[in-house]
């Protein structure tokens, strides 16, 4: 792609970060929206919950991408911290896809990239899900239906949308598996109740890599589900996080324990989520790091 100017809301957490690092080492101009005054050049004021955006910061820019939204997993889910986390994308979704629909044509973006999650497709067992599976039951399920339908008025201003619905992301830097390392590092990780569910995982490098495919591929619209090729369960990801780390994985921790620790979130660690990126191979798209292994590597 042309060097070109692109929007980033949530460009301070995890995947927002190392995508506006990716593009901006490129040479595109990165807009990052940020929820207090602008004080740095290329920053968008916004307010996500409250629904507002400046408009006339997106004038122009060739992508706009959403990674913004409350952490699933850094609290335990109350009802009122399940409502932030709704809020958070669902609010600012509708904020950003109403604020590019405003837009003259001339001026709106050519795509508009949404954070969504396989939390879409619920509990999966053993079967695997791809982007024609419907979605499961549940409050992840519900929240991603109601995530990527906040996208509609940007679709109805043609603009093509995509739905990244992301798997866990192996890296030091954040999410689940920064939690994770420290653990296995000190001797003290084990598999998580059974360990015979399936987490699809995907390596941080990869995880860019798809969304700027997507940025960059002409006609791609949609939902994709981006987490490698090779979903595997909690107990292979245990051997493999000991055999890269040279640590004993001795220490499961009970299905009993989780729910106890997590409450209702617990559901989510010990659900089974087989989820396949079919629409992103057939995309033509390539992973770096398809296996489980490589990808812990690569976060090292």
């Amino acid at each position: 792609m042309e060097r070109s100017r692109i929007a980033v809301a949530g460009a301070s957490g995890l995947i927002g970060g190392a995508l506006a690092r990716s593009l901006a080492a490129d040479g595109h101009e990165v807009r990052r929206l940020v929820r207090g005054t602008p004080r740095a050049a290329g920053e968008v004021r916004w307010d996500p919950e409250g629904g507002r955006v400046d408009a006339a910061g997106l004038a122009g820019c060739h992508a706009v991408v959403n990674l913004a939204g409350a952490g699933v997993g850094d609290r335990r889910w109350t009802d009122a911290y399940k409502q932030r986390i709704r809020d958070s994308r669902v609010k600012g979704t509708a904020a950003l896809a109403g604020a590019v629909a405003s837009l003259d044509a001339e001026e709106r973006p050519r795509v508009f990239v949404n954070g969504s999650a396989i939390g879409y497709y619920g509990e999966t067992g053993e079967h695997p899900a791809d982007e024609s599976t419907p979605p499961g039951e549940g409050f992840l399920p519900e929240l991603c239906v109601e995530w990527e339908g906040a996208t509609a008025p940007a679709q109805e201003a043609g603009v093509r949308t995509v739905f990244t619905r992301t798997g866990l992301v192996v890296s030091r830097e954040g999410g689940a598996w920064a939690r994770l390392f420290p653990l296995f590092r000190a001797g003290a990780g084990g598999r998580m109740g059974d360990g015979s569910q399936y987490w699809s995982f995907i390596a941080l490098h990869d995880e860019v890599a798809a969304i700027r495919h997507l940025i960059d591929t002409d006609g791609l619209s949609g939902p994709f589900n981006v987490t490698a090729p090779n979903p595997v369960t909690n107990r292979e990801i245990t051997a493999a996080m000991g055999r890269v780390l040279h640590r004993p994985t001795l220490f499961p921790v009970p299905a009993a324990v989780l729910r106890t620790v997590l409450g209702e979130m617990a559901g989510d660690v010990l659900g089974s989520a087989r989820v396949l990126p079919t629409r992103l191979l057939e995309s033509g798209f390539r992973f770096a790091f398809p296996e489980i292994e490589g990808a812990i590597r690569a976060a090292l």
